[in-house]
């Protein structure tokens, strides 16, 4: 029975399946917006989320937290420094996946995943 499975397993196994979410996820931050497929977007926006909570408190620990998942640097900070202000006073929400249509070459559905302004 598959009772209370929340994750895709995206036919990787686990540590290239990590690998890809914490790509996404920190090219999300860094430029604002990504194209990718529904299923990899479905499963990054959680995490997007998750992290731009963290992001809004800005103590040490929090820091060390959100540099567990996004190890360049300057995404961290960007994090710390511009988004985490920009949505300090929401609560949830801080992005959508708006839908493109399908690729070309094997028909899978395309969405962008985006921070809102």
């Amino acid at each position: 029975m598959r009772h209370k499975i929340s994750n895709n397993k995206l036919s990787r196994k686990s540590s290239s399946r990590k690998a890809l979410l914490r790509g996404l996820v920190t090219d999300t931050i860094k430029h604002g917006k990504i194209k990718t497929t529904k299923a990899k977007a479905k499963e990054a926006k959680p995490i997007l989320e998750k992290l731009i909570t963290i992001g809004k408190s800005k103590d040490h620990n929090s820091i060390r937290k959100v540099s567990e998942f996004i190890f360049e640097k300057s995404v961290v900070k960007q994090l710390f420094d511009d988004i985490s202000t920009k949505y300090s006073d929401k609560q949830g929400g801080y992005s959508r996946i708006v839908s493109l249509g399908q690729r070309k070459g094997d028909n899978a559905d395309l969405v962008i995943l985006e921070l809102i302004d």
